[in-house]
């Protein structure tokens, strides 16, 4: 899906662009150069502007506020300016979450926005399991880096941190042992 809006972008970076002129004769340069001095210029293609299109959202103490979701837990983020501590549920990263690849999903929109121990970051977080929440702790901070920074929205998108994991657990049928697995079958 994102190599379709990629191509889709470029296509639209090709028909905004002007077409490239050819080069001028030589023999008409200094004739068109004395001519052009006296009429008005050409208009030029609109200037982008270059603000981001969302504003910076933060509250009176300066911080970035979040909310993000994966499975069954749900994460309260705030992000602020400061030296890479990650704090969770009143305890610290690595004592909340003692598993190195939960780490590291929480770490990763650091990683992509290139800003790895520029925030301080606190989270509450409730619901699901580890994995769970690490991954809702993960769509918070990506949330709260774009409303800190809006002009790192792009990466961020691109990487897809900004879009929440719908998955979840399938819900159990009657008639089944689980969501989809029968019972055992007994011909006698």
């Amino acid at each position: 899906m994102s190599d379709t809006r990629q191509s889709l972008a470029d296509l639209a970076n090709l028909t905004s662009q002007p077409a490239p002129a050819a080069a001028p004769a030589q023999t008409a340069a200094p004739v068109a150069d004395s001519a052009d001095a006296d009429a008005p210029a050409a208009p030029e293609a609109p200037v982008q502007p270059s603000t981001p299109l969302r504003e910076q959202q933060i509250d009176k103490q300066g911080r970035a506020y979040a909310t993000g979701r994966r499975k069954d837990a749900v994460a309260r983020v705030w992000l602020k300016p400061g030296s890479g501590k990650i704090t969770i549920n009143g305890r610290d990263q690595e004592i909340y979450f003692a598993r190195p690849t939960l780490r590291l999903v929480i770490n990763q929109p650091f990683g992509v926005a290139e800003r790895e121990g520029q925030y301080d970051v606190i989270a509450t977080v409730a619901g699901g399991g580890l994995s769970g929440q690490a991954g809702a702790v993960k769509h918070g901070i990506a949330q709260a880096l774009t409303r800190y920074e809006p002009i790192l929205r792009s990466p961020v998108k691109q990487a897809g941190f900004l879009t929440r994991d719908s998955r979840a657990v399938e819900r159990k049928k009657y008639g089944k042992a689980k969501a989809r697995r029968s019972f055992q079958f007994s011909k006698r």
